[in-house]
């Protein structure tokens, strides 16, 4: 697998005088106010009382109140991260730390791969603790959301003061409608061919040096409404490694399945590795739910209501000789989607 590498062909936007991460062409986008939004939170169950600030800046600026924020931190994190989703019933896929790391190691990840969180508008990430009660997120279109108790304010607000920054009524103009964006999102990552590394690639990376998992319950199937769906179609790419021969061998494993919720498909994949006298499990590099009309040829003669688990197709799709290559495509959305700029994270 080659290094990411950032498009060298794209130019930056700006708007006014606002300099806009690589990922976003802005098309009729307003400009926006530097500075940082202020709200109180009561605690809810036993957390206590907060602030959230929400904080925009100019692109250059973004590193220096990216690391001032970050010194907020304790010495154990777990880390948040958030992307554009392919599933087709949730816009936003959620990984949250399975354990709370040192603040060190989630800073060396973090440093490793900052040039491309902080340029690609569909991936935020950042951290949070319990103690103290802080969290500080980058979200996708790089406002800087600092979450800090309440005797914490002071503190918060003699940074960004050092920043020159100041408490504005917003930071994003009122009314821009996420049904009619003004603006476009783009790759920012170098795709030459199919062993470049792209956002998939980068979220595999991230998941396994921060340890992070899917925030879902494993043993519901609901949208993000909240809607019991029942059985869906499922597409999961799986990477393989065999039981015996070459260490450096592998294949990706393309699962479509019929299942109820997310372990229901885990099951099903289990026992397909299970019998398996020649692929071991190695991990997830992608697992989501597909709407019926979206399913391949192959599996247009399967009934539209399912009322069991079940495995349709298990396709092997082995490395070459160069190493891992490009996984198999997923069919459905191919692109994910940003819903323009937020309004700060709670």
């Amino acid at each position: 697998m080659r290094e990411f590498r950032i498009r060298q062909d794209l130019e930056r936007h700006r708007v006014g005088g606002f300099q806009l991460p690589l990922g976003v062409e802005p098309e009729g986008l307003p400009e926006p106010v530097q500075g940082y939004t202020l709200t109180y939170q009561a605690g809810e169950d036993d957390e206590p009382d907060s602030y959230a600030f929400h904080v925009v800046v100019s692109h250059e600026k973004l590193k220096d109140l990216i690391d001032a924020a970050f010194a907020l931190l304790p010495e154990e994190v777990t880390p948040v991260v958030e992307i554009g989703s392919r599933d087709a019933y949730r816009s936003m896929d959620v990984y949250v730390g399975e354990e709370a790391l040192p603040l060190d190691h989630f800073l060396r990840v973090w440093y490793e791969f900052e040039e491309i969180i902080v340029e690609d508008v569909c991936i935020g990430a950042g951290a949070n603790a319990e103690e103290p009660f802080i969290e500080v997120f980058v979200d996708s279109w790089k406002g800087v959301a600092i979450h800090v108790p309440i005797e914490w304010r002071d503190k918060v607000e003699e940074i960004l003061t050092k920043l020159d920054l100041e408490e504005v009524a917003e930071t994003w103009p009122g009314g821009l409608d996420p049904d009619e964006p003004l603006s476009k999102i783009r790759e920012v990552l170098e795709i030459e061919d199919e062993h470049s590394p792209d956002i998939d690639e980068l979220m595999l990376q991230l998941r396994e040096a921060w340890d992070l998992a899917l925030n879902i319950d494993p043993e519901s199937n609901i949208d993000e409404g909240g809607r019991e769906l029942g059985m869906t179609l499922w597409h999961a790419i799986v990477i393989a490694e065999p039981i015996e021969g070459d260490p450096e061998a592998g294949a990706y494993v393309s699962f479509w399945a019929t299942a109820g919720s997310l372990a229901e498909i885990e099951e099903l994949i289990a026992d397909w590795f299970d019998e398996s006298q020649e692929w071991a499990f190695k991990g997830v590099y992608s697992m989501d739910r597909v709407a019926f009309d979206e399913r391949p040829e192959e599996l247009s003669a399967i009934p539209h209501r399912r009322t069991q688990p079940e495995l349709h197709l298990a396709e092997v799709d082995r490395w070459g000789e160069a190493g891992p290559g490009e996984p198999p495509k997923r069919k459905g959305p191919d692109e994910r989607e940003s819903g323009g700029p937020p309004r700060g994270r709670s």
